[in-house]
């Protein structure tokens, strides 16, 4: 029975560390360089190692902020249900494209305040912010049956 490989295609046959760089651009760069002189370069991967989560605080959360983004959004959704009735209904109802986008607002508005005052109970997390994942450190890693080859490739690579 074989067992199951999560993301055929990006194994390698026996990995060895060929260098670990501190930027994603040297290590790219070393590929390219192996590529340039003629390396099988699918015999090698580039792994992100170190992972560091970083979030950026983008600005304070206020209850204004937050409902007029929940009125747009509705607004956008209401806009959406309106087209799909005028367009797609047997009477031609033209009236629903103004009167579901205002309702449409009402909802989102409400929404975003039910959610914002869950959210915020006792005055945490009253922030807006964007999460990334990192790596600190990228490895390129070759197949054990070239990595002398591609050592000594790299040896000769100009800094």
């Amino acid at each position: 029975m074989q067992k199951a490989v999560p993301y055929r295609g990006l194994e390698l046959d026996y990995p060895r560390s060929l260098a670990v760089y501190d930027d994603y651009a040297q290590a790219q760069h070393a590929v390219d360089y192996l590529s340039d002189n003629e390396f099988a370069v699918s015999a090698l991967a580039i792994v992100g190692t170190e992972l560091r989560s970083i979030e950026r605080v983008t600005g304070r959360l206020t209850r204004g902020r937050v409902a007029a983004a929940g009125a747009i959004s509705g607004l956008w959704i209401g806009l959406f249900v309106g087209l799909a009735f005028a367009l797609f209904s047997n009477d031609g109802q033209a009236g629903a494209l103004f009167t579901t986008p205002p309702l449409g607002a009402l909802f989102g508005l409400i929404w975003s305040q039910i959610g914002f005052t869950a959210l915020t109970r006792g005055g945490t997390r009253d922030f807006s912010s964007v999460s990334q994942i990192v790596a600190t450190k990228y490895e390129v890693m070759v197949e054990h049956r070239v990595a002398d080859q591609a050592r000594n490739l790299l040896a000769a690579m100009p800094a």
